[in-house]
């Protein structure tokens, strides 16, 4: 097999409609009689400059299908693409790079540095990358966000909302091509969830990303363009241009499912 390499400064392989594409992509954990195949040939494209959801029980493989596509965790079999580039290709390294340089990641957790202010969480990941921090792009997105005045503040005197505000902030800084969201506002109160949303919605409609979000809240997956649903390992369903109650509705039909979530 020829390997793709991956190198910060190469320009993305010609554009395709989509951003991100898997192809059969099977992922078992476990083995002999306790394993479970948790992605079953799951085969999916999301668009560029695009907003989908991802719904599906407890089990269905929502999470896993995000942590396979953001290169998190690796397939047994099938690929996946994000800008031309196929990550089963790629050795850790570049792998690592590829996450850092093109992907930007929103988890439920926040998952910021408890020692490090708002400024410093934010630009992190740049300047592991050994680039330059644009001050005037980072004035400008943090003002954006509300947390211009909040830059030499620490996590633990943020709200929930302001910390999520922040990981969205250390996301969208390097200009990833994708934004994955596990369960983003899952840690909020209905007020700061919306306003998580609203800057998701934001960065897809403003800044041209394209963001993927598994979540379990019918509400949430509205504000996307369209809703993947999942059950036992499948993508069952595509939904476009969303409501909150057909949402719920397609939901109830799907029925409870076991395994690794």
């Amino acid at each position: 097999m020829t390997r793709t390499s991956y190198r910060q400064d190469a320009p993305p392989q010609a554009l395709s409609p989509h951003t991100v594409v898997l192809r059969n992509v099977v992922k078992t954990y476990g083995s002999g009689p306790a394993a479970t195949t948790v992605l079953s040939g799951v085969s999916l494209a999301f668009p560029r400059r695009s907003f989908t959801a991802v719904m599906g029980p407890s089990g269905s493989g929502k999470s896993t299908l995000l942590q396979c596509a953001g290169g998190l965790d690796r397939p047994d079999s099938g690929s996946v693409t994000i800008d031309g580039i196929e990550l089963t290709t790629l050795d850790e390294v570049e792998l690592t790079r590829l996450r850092r340089d093109r992907l930007g990641f929103v988890f439920q957790s926040y998952n910021l540095v408890p020692t490090l202010t708002v400024r410093q969480n934010v630009t992190l990941p740049v300047e592991l990358a050994g680039r330059r921090v644009d001050a005037q792009m980072l004035s400008d997105l943090l003002t954006r966000l509300g947390l211009a005045g909040h830059l030499d503040d620490r996590p633990a005197t943020l709200s929930g909302g302001q910390q999520q505000r922040v990981s969205i902030a250390r996301a969208m800084l390097s200009e990833p091509a994708v934004i994955f969201a596990d369960e983003p506002t899952g840690a909020l109160d209905s007020h700061a969830g919306a306003e998580v949303l609203r800057l998701l919605r934001e960065a897809v409609d403003i800044a041209g990303r394209t963001v993927v979000m598994v979540t379990h809240d019918p509400l949430a997956a509205s504000v996307a363009d369209a809703v993947v649903f999942f059950a036992d390992g499948h993508n069952v369903d595509l939904m476009h241009r969303p409501t909150a109650d057909a949402v719920a509705a397609r939901m109830a039909t799907l029925g409870a499912a076991g395994g690794v979530r």
